[in-house]
């Protein structure tokens, strides 16, 4: 336990003998005992409290985590429905074409796509008013106070 053997255990024993006299000794190794009883009961409460307490924040993670896949497998079911069922519902647009090229004695007309416009109406275009990726001219630098 502590290092204490028997040679030691009776060292305690006679000097505690001899300290508290033979009428006292009984009644407070008897004291000692029951206080160490006691002591004994109270951790064994307190580890059942603990066990039990780490097995309901156990359970209730399994919960969060199960109610998660389950919202992800319906996410991911829907997901793949509503494109089968808008695709037969809705019509398909049309393919967007671009405009001719009006036949300039210079030739010098210029594709949209070519001069940096955006066709709003061309799939996963930005929505207006986005701001670039590329334009980081809004976003504060570190040294520059924040209006």
């Amino acid at each position: 336990m502590f290092g204490i053997g028997m040679p030691e255990l009776m060292v305690i024993m006679v000097v505690a003998l001899i300290v508290l006299g033979p009428k006292r000794l009984p009644e407070i190794a008897r004291a000692l005992g029951k206080g160490l009883a006691e002591f004994r009961r109270a951790t064994a409460d307190i580890s059942d409290e603990l066990q039990k307490a780490q097995r309901a924040i156990e359970t209730e993670a399994r919960l969060a985590e199960a109610e998660r896949r389950e919202a992800a497998r319906k996410a991911a079911a829907q997901q793949s429905t509503s494109p089968a069922s808008e695709s037969a519902a809705a019509p398909q647009p049309a393919p967007a074409t671009s405009p001719p090229a009006p036949s300039s004695a210079a030739g010098a007309a210029v594709p949209p796509a070519a001069a940096g416009a955006v066709d709003p109406a061309a799939p996963g275009a930005p929505p207006a008013g986005a701001v670039s990726v590329s334009d980081t001219s809004q976003i504060p630098k570190p040294s520059e106070p924040r209006s």
